[in-house]
């Protein structure tokens, strides 16, 4: 089965029911994390996946909400006795500031640490993240804060595609990487400087002519404003969903 499961939809302050926002894809040939700024042990479980079965890590951005659960999930994976290498993959900004923040913890001095293999991300539109019989990623810079990326997953064999946006204020790389997808996944943190609102994401999806527009990466809890769906609707035509924890999409059908 090709999945896609989402395992936290939060902005950066995440909220009970609501984890920062990160998620996996399921296919045949990998089993693909994107960003982890929180452990995601429990929320793999929940959604029927092996932490160890990891294939791949795509890490966005060097921002806490997307990075500060790596340590974490890398020691529980040594801990459960994991052997296979790991593939993690950013921008080289990004690489660096995890070997430093891995270095902190002395973890090339945990005895029979697994290999974890480091694949930087040329800084550059539709660069090739990886590429295997199904699966093609693409990342394009947006304009956030920091180093930063969007993602263009295509599924070869089920002629399907994904676009993330991650953390970013409305930009063409985004527009242009969305362009035609099945699902556009769109922060709407809010219309703030480095984000956008759901409007703004609806605006990139009605431009992009996407099939389907999920709203991700938004405030929750105490900061929810309730309102994000009715701002999308009105000006994205098509199909709008909020994301939710664990919700998953089956991408066979």
């Amino acid at each position: 089965m090709t999945e896609l499961i989402i395992l936290g939809t939060s902005n950066a302050v995440p909220s009970p029911g609501h984890e920062n926002t990160h998620f996996a894809l399921s296919t045949p040939e990998r089993k693909l994390l994107v960003d982890c700024g929180t452990n995601p042990l429990i929320r793999l479980e929940l959604a029927g996946l092996d932490a160890n079965d990891l294939t791949d890590i795509i890490l966005t951005h060097f921002h806490p909400d997307h990075t500060a659960g790596l340590p974490l999930l890398l020691m529980d994976m040594w801990l459960m006795g994991r052997q296979r290498p790991l593939n993690i993959h950013g921008l080289g900004y990004t690489l660096e500031r995890v070997k430093t923040m891995m270095d902190l913890y002395g973890w090339e001095e945990w005895p029979n640490f697994f290999m974890v293999n480091f694949n930087p991300i040329p800084e550059q539109d539709r660069a090739v993240v990886l590429e295997d019989n199904h699966l093609r990623i693409l990342s394009s810079p947006v304009k956030h804060f920091l180093p930063n990326i969007c993602l263009r997953i295509e599924l070869k064999t089920l002629k399907k595609s994904i676009a993330y946006s991650c953390d970013t204020e409305p930009c063409q790389a985004v527009l242009d990487i969305s362009q035609g997808v099945d699902f556009l996944l769109h922060e709407a943190t809010g219309p703030s400087a480095g984000h956008s609102s759901a409007s703004q994401a609806a605006e990139v999806a009605r431009q992009a002519n996407v099939g389907a527009l999920y709203l991700i990466h938004y405030p929750t809890g105490r900061f929810a404003s309730g309102v994000m769906l009715a701002e999308a609707r009105a000006i994205f035509p098509g199909k709008v969903f909020q994301a939710t924890d664990l919700m998953k999409i089956n991408l066979d059908e």
